[in-house]
């Protein structure tokens, strides 16, 4: 394997993981310290975490739950709800990011709406297609969810069943050039169904919104470029629709409880870390395939695991 190859695996599995590991001691609190509150350093702690990981196939809800209990955010029924919405509302930086990176493809979408470009006006479509079920999904039973499912137990079997599957469609995929299928402007409204369809499989935290429909994607015919790219849009337009629900939903709670230097903090960081991100997973697909996220995936629910299972990190979804 080359060096520079080999360098680059190094710098995103370290940007993932650096910030979970020492997260919990870089803002270390005393005993009369207010848990809900939440210092500058924590705040970009997950503004970074959530840019990293919010488009790449490894759960930006999962590693977020786990940097949170990492820094003892959230952990008790009066900060719980705070958090879980800070977290959601912090994409916006991830979002902007996205938009800036296609904003041609986004532009196009506007001109087909306009009548001047036929492509365009079919994507806007099509993901109009594929955002649907997630939305209903989330007005029908987003607060259920959220109660039953944000423990990081369920986050550990998601990133290993993640993971796994992962493997398999690298497998699958391993002689396949990553421009073979079906482009970006030539999908079907079934194909943008079926991605949107899978996509609600991520309403459970660690399944990962950029895994299930990358992979959704490839198994429709996409190429892998267009599914990466799909997804990306797709995820601009989901990740908005939650932002916005939970800014309004819950933005005087988390005012009250972190203040706007920490909102800004997480969301200028997040946008930083996610135009690192999707350029670096675009240029890295272009020559390797998904597998580095499948190993990682793994790696990650087996020492979680057992870092739970030694007391150290609390599973649950808060304490009393």
């Amino acid at each position: 394997m080359p060096r520079s190859d080999r360098l680059k695996k190094i710098l995103i599995v370290s940007a993932l993981s650096l910030p979970i590991l020492f997260g919990g001691s870089c803002t270390p609190q005393s005993d009369d310290t207010d848990p809900s509150q939440m210092s500058i350093g924590q705040a970009a702690v997950l503004g970074v975490v959530e840019g990293f990981t919010e488009y790449l196939p490894v759960s930006s809800t999962g590693h977020l739950i786990l940097a949170q209990r990492a820094m003892g955010i959230g952990t008790t029924e009066e900060t719980k709800e705070a958090a879980d919405a800070y977290a959601i509302c912090i994409q916006a930086g991830a979002i902007l990011a996205v938009i800036g990176l296609y904003w041609g493809d986004i532009r196009r979408m506007f001109r087909g709406l306009a009548g001047r470009d036929r492509e365009g006006f079919l994507l806007f479509i099509n993901l109009g297609v594929a955002f649907a079920p997630a939305a209903a999904v989330g007005l029908l039973g987003g607060g259920a969810i959220k109660e039953l499912l944000f423990g990081l137990h369920w986050v550990v079997a998601a990133w290993f069943i993640g993971g796994v599957a992962i493997l398999a469609v690298s497998r699958y995929r391993e002689e396949s050039p990553p421009e073979k299928g079906t482009d970006l402007y030539a999908i079907s409204w079934r194909c943008a169904l079926v991605i949107g369809l899978v996509q609600c499989l991520a309403v459970w935290p660690g399944t990962s919104r950029s895994l299930v429909t990358i992979v959704a994607g490839i198994m429709v015919g996409l190429s892998l470029r267009s599914a990466v790219v799909f997804s990306f849009l797709l995820g601009a337009v989901t990740l908005s629709a939650s932002t916005v629900y939970d800014w309004t939903s819950y933005g005087s709670v988390i005012l009250e409880s972190y203040g706007w230097h920490s909102i800004l903090t997480g969301f200028i960081v997040a946008f930083v870390s996610a135009v690192i991100a999707v350029r670096w997973m675009v240029e890295y697909l272009k020559q390797h395939g998904l597998t580095i996220f499948g190993y990682y995936r793994i790696g990650l629910a087996i020492v979680v695991a057992i870092l739970m299972a030694i007391g150290v990190l609390n599973g649950h979804h808060s304490t009393t």
